[in-house]
């Protein structure tokens, strides 16, 4: 078993699934996958099940029933991970809109110094593909909001590619953590902060997915907006 644990939600991503899988496995050092499926009705957790045939020591499968929301995959598979004693915890989404070749550059920043490692499009040598204009904004200003709401020097608040060391997710409060979406990813960086980790971002090449469909909704947007007020006068976690 690798030290590194990646872990991966999925809903209807029969499209990327297998040649993830097979990208993060190609990579040095060696990372084990932990994919999420919410019962993908496209049939997503049977490519997973049939490529575990070949390959049970490093391929990991949670199945829920219907959607049940970005963070709270994330929060199974990071009870998963610190039960199993993977060291490094890793976030990443499967339409290669995070490019898996960036997994070892975050890796790298957790083993020298950080505590949580961003994959960010908006740090210097960070960049946005593919986007519509409209879109690169909102989300830039978006992260512009968070960090004035919040008081954080976050250039990428809402990124969801990232590196957590073990201790982290052993301190923060897992079952405290309540958004879902965009705010889920907001509110983890906040939770690490407010517990004195150390937060790095790693610029990455953002390339917006080529083949299936994307997960975002104006519910996502509007839990995000509300939640930084939550987050900033509910206290510390």
């Amino acid at each position: 078993m690798s030290q590194n644990l990646v872990i991966i939600p999925t809903y209807n991503e029969k499209e990327n699934i297998e040649k993830m899988i097979h990208k993060v496995f190609s990579l040095k050092p060696a990372f084990d996958l932990l994919i999420i499926d919410d019962g993908s009705p496209d049939g997503t957790a049977q490519i997973v099940k049939n490529i575990q045939q070949v390959n049970l020591t490093k391929l990991y499968l949670i199945e829920r029933k219907g959607k049940q929301g970005l963070g709270t995959a994330y929060i199974a598979g990071f009870k998963w991970a610190l039960e199993k004693k993977y060291d490094y915890i890793f976030e990443m989404d499967c339409d290669f809109s995070h490019n898996p070749d960036d997994l070892p550059r975050l890796l790298n920043a957790c083993e020298n110094g950080a505590d949580v490692a961003v994959g960010s499009r908006y740090c210097k040598g960070g960049k946005v593909k593919n986007w519509p204009l409209g879109r690169v904004l909102m989300s830039y200003f978006a992260s512009v909001y968070v960090r004035l709401i919040l008081w954080i020097n976050i250039k990428d608040t809402t990124a969801g590619f990232k590196c957590y060391k073990r201790k982290v997710l052993e301190t923060i409060n897992l079952d405290e953590i309540k958004f879902m979406g965009y705010a889920f990813q907001i509110e983890m960086k906040y939770a690490a902060l407010q517990k004195g980790f150390k937060v790095v971002e790693v610029p990455i090449t953002f390339v917006d997915r080529i083949e299936g469909v994307s997960k975002m909704s104006s519910k996502i947007f509007k839990e995000a907006f509300w939640g930084v007020i939550q987050m900033r006068f509910a206290g510390k976690q």
